[in-house]
């Protein structure tokens, strides 16, 4: 029985190749996903070891409010100079050096544009000279307070040489430097993990950096000879006490490697999601084929079990074809995701300017693969397999096919899955289900899918009889209409595998244009500010601008109310929370378009909302901890209306100097009644020429800049799920090419009464369209239900309005049409080759 499954499989290896080609896709994106993130952890294990490499041990001051690599940047707490001096004291110290090396120097380049970055942090730091790491390539180090040295990297991207005149944007607003150093590192790199760096004079960098002179934000030490590095950070540790960390280079390099793993943890997630789509839609492919297979081996079959076969036996032979399939797809998946994890792996590494270290393949890449390849391709197996067990030995050598069973059975499955799917979903989004909500929704969707599915013969024929009319006007027109529903299983399984690729981009399409509605909605209602001042962020810190501005442009002419808005991550009673604050509490409401009474000394504003789930009241005390200073007790003078005011939370002026930046992020410009946007806004374009990292924007462009997110997201998806419809756009070359092979004496029949090649072609391509425009029918009509039902859900979260993309779905539906033509393009020109005495006399 095994050498019979083996020449069979062998005997058709088109049949081979098509089976495996959608768990090899599969298989790649899992596998893919494991590379990529394998190759950038080791880049990232890299980067560190080389830049702690030199240092022994470490000490910095614990931070005010520790961070997550995912929640934003911790910020440093300055570390007083005596606390150096201390250090060089303590038995075993060799020597202590201060150093700031804090992340904000925004370099302004040739251009007059900020350079940017994307991951690696922009530091500004205290020249200390060079080291075993550090090479300085030409010119000096900065000697007097106007004087900067810049790593190769920072030079090459800013497009700067020794002695140009550097705009450089700290803490403070622009200030000029002349370039007279520039660096490089070991082993000819421009720079560690494309970090951009600048270096001021060591005054000058606690001015700029820390805000703070004297103060330093680690301490460099290094251990006297027969000291190891542990023990020197035992007796450092000792001596300065609990307010201070103190670690080994060793240590500061895993745990930078350990937090960039965290992100890179949630990235590999993200790819593996998409990845389970992919492999989803591949099991209605693999099921698909498979079935077939089993139809156009049904004499065969009966032949094996008239000879003594018994039903295992048969299960056991399509079941073995599955795992051949999937061992094979396995190895060949591995190889395509070891090339497509390097390409990834690459692009990021250009993004974000990385030296990567060599791709490799780790055992979790592997073991994936082949677990993914094997379980998929047996999964998609078992209904096929206990189908041909089912085979009689006479009856079926009389038969051409198996002939297709009712589908009430079938449909009341589907029925109770969708229902059951449905009410898990329905839990997910409008019940408190706590912890569980995102597996509930996830799972919700997975099952119904599956029961729209198991659905789909159902509503396939009269569905697919409506859309075949619209070709039905030539004899080919109307055989492939009548092909395309003359077995509802199969046509059903193909066209859900496009439904489920279609259904997900459509719901997130339906989401995403309904929140950017509700949000260009809200803001044109609550936003009276004509003029926004603000900047795309583009790196860990958002962009800045000179406080100063909103003073002068308040003292524009024209100009009723401008206000700034700061930001930042605090605790407030123990608790992380994000606050705002602005300089004048009145000024604020009357720029934004609310109303406030100026606070009084210690006071702070809170929402209604924020203060309904704090418990709080008015006059009542909490303490705020910012990234700098001590903690301050403020006592809540206003709980101001939801929307009133921007913010949950909005700290006085008095705070802004304990935040990490300390320089506002937005600004909101009120005109008086009848004053054009257009007298005002050059002029205020003009007060930010020396904030080059924000722009003036009349309201409505801001509102569209912020709402275009949506659209980012909305092209990641579609991009992601690429590969989910394109192994369905196979499952339809796929059908087609084997429906070729099953119809082979039926075709030459076609051929020998009458029909030509072109009518043929035109024949299998009516099919192909009409199955592909079917399914995407049917996705379009899932996820808009299922994008309906989220909107409606989150409607308490600010998504008020529900936005049917009628755009887009047209858009889906042509495309699908395309896609029906391009799949039957082999299928086709196979059909309209075939000889046609041969293709009589096939059996």
């Amino acid at each position: 029985m095994l050498r019979a499954t083996l020449k069979s499989l062998l005997a058709r290896k088109l049949r081979l190749i098509l089976s495996g080609l959608a768990v090899v896709l599969g298989v790649m994106f899992v596998s893919g996903s494991f590379v990529v993130t394998d190759t950038l952890n080791r880049t990232f294990d890299s980067i560190f070891a080389d830049a702690f490499g030199a240092t022994d041990v470490s000490v910095r001051a614990k931070p005010k409010i520790e961070v997550s690599e995912l929640d934003g940047e911790e910020v440093a707490a300055p570390l007083p100079a005596a606390a150096v001096d201390k250090i060089k004291t303590i038995a075993g110290v060799r020597s202590a050096t201060g150093r700031i090396d804090v992340d904000g120097a925004r370099v302004i380049g040739s251009d007059g544009k900020v350079l940017t970055s994307m991951g690696p942090p922009r530091l500004g730091e205290n020249w200390t000279g060079t080291d075993s790491l550090m090479q300085l390539r030409s010119g000096r180090g900065p000697e007097a307070d106007d004087e900067i040295a810049v790593n190769a990297n920072t030079a090459e991207l800013a497009g700067l040489k020794l002695g140009d005149r550097v705009g450089v944007l700290t803490l403070e607003p622009k200030r000029q430097f002349t370039l007279v150093g520039i660096w490089g590192y070991t082993g000819g790199r421009d720079s560690i993990g494309g970090v951009q760096e600048v270096a001021f004079t060591t005054p000058v960098a606690q001015k700029l950096m820390l805000g703070q002179a004297g103060a330093f934000s680690t301490v460099t030490v290094q251990a006297a000879d027969g000291v190891t590095p542990a023990q020197l950070r035992d007796r450092v540790a000792a001596a300065m006490g609990a307010d201070y960390e103190v670690k080994t280079g060793e240590q500061l390099a895993g745990e930078s490697a350990d937090s960039i793993q965290e992100g890179l943890a949630f990235f590999n997630q993200i790819l593996l999601g998409f990845a389970g789509v992919a492999l989803f839609v591949g099991i209605f492919l693999i099921l698909n084929t498979f079935s077939i297979i089993v139809a156009q081996r049904t004499k065969e079959l009966a032949l094996l079990r008239a000879m003594g076969a018994s039903r295992r036996q048969v299960i056991n032979s399509v079941l073995v074809e599955a795992v051949l399939i999937g061992l094979i797809a396995a190895v060949l998946g591995l190889a395509a995701g070891v090339g497509a994890g390097a390409g990834l792996a690459y692009l990021f590494g250009r993004f974000a300017d990385l030296t990567l270290a060599s791709i490799g393949v780790p055992l979790s890449a592997v073991l994936s693969a082949f677990v993914v390849g094997l379980v998929v391709t047996v999964v998609a197996a078992v209904l096929p397999a206990l189908r041909a067990s089912r085979i009689a030995p006479v009856a079926a050598m009389q038969e051409v096919s198996i002939p297709d069973r009712p589908l009430t059975r079938l449909s009341v499955a589907g029925g109770l899955v969708f229902s059951a799917g449905a009410a898990t979903l329905g839990t997910g989004l409008f019940a408190d289900a706590g912890d569980a909500t995102l597996w509930l929704i996830l799972g919700g969707v997975l099952v119904s899918f599956i029961g729209v599915a198991l659905l789909t013969p159902l509503i396939s024929k009269p569905v697919i009889s409506g859309l075949g009319r619209l070709f039905s006007w030539s004899v080919p027109g109307r055989l492939g209409r009548l092909n395309s529903g003359r077995n509802p299983r199969r046509t059903a399984i193909t066209a859900a595998a496009l439904m489920v690729g279609i259904a997900l981009v459509t719901g997130v399409t339906v989401i995403m244009d309904s929140a950017k509605s509700s949000l260009k909605a809200e803001a044109t209602r609550i936003l009276k500010a004509q003029i926004m001042i603000s900047g795309d962020q583009t790196g860990p810190r958002p962009p800045t601008y000179d406080p100063a501005v909103i003073d002068k442009a308040a003292a524009l002419p024209g100009v009723r109310a401008a206000a700034g808005l700061w930001n930042d991550l605090v605790t407030v009673d123990g608790s992380q929370e994000y606050v705002t604050a602005t300089a004048d509490l009145s000024r604020l409401a009357e720029a934004y378009g609310g109303t406030a009474a100026p606070l009084a000394v210690g006071q702070i504003a809170v929402s209604r909302p924020t203060a309904d789930e704090k418990h709080w009241q008015t006059g009542q005390q909490v303490t705020v901890q910012g990234a700098r200073g001590d903690p301050r007790s403020y006592t809540i003078g206003l709980i101001f209306p939801e929307d009133a005011l921007p913010g949950g939370i909005i700290l006085p002026a008095a705070a802004i100097k304990d935040f990490g930046l300390t320089q506002p992020r937005l600004g909101f410009v009120r005109l008086d009644d009848g004053v054009p946007v257009s007298a005002v806004l050059p002029q205020i374009k003009q007060l930010l020429a020396d904030s080059p990292e924000v722009s003036a924007t009349d309201s409505a462009t801001f509102v569209n800049q912020q709402a275009a997110q949506f659209d980012q997201i909305i092209t990641m998806i579609q991009i992601l799920l690429g590969l989910a419809i394109l192994i369905a756009v196979l499952g339809v070359v796929n059908t087609l090419a084997l429906s070729v092979l099953e119809r082979t004496r039926e075709l030459g029949l076609l051929r020998a009464v009458g029909l030509g090649r072109a009518q043929t072609m035109r024949m299998i391509t009516v099919e192909a369209v009409v199955i592909s425009v079917f399914g995407a029918l049917l996705g379009v009509a899932v996820g808009a239900g299922m994008g309906t039902a989220v909107t409606r859900a989150l409607e308490n979260d600010g998504i008020t309005e529900l936005v049917l993309p009628w755009g887009r779905m047209g858009t889906y539906l042509a495309l699908a049409a395309l896609v029906g033509v391009v799949a039957a393009v082999v299928p086709a020109v196979r059909a309209a080759r075939l000889n046609v005495l041969g293709a009589i006399a096939h059996d």
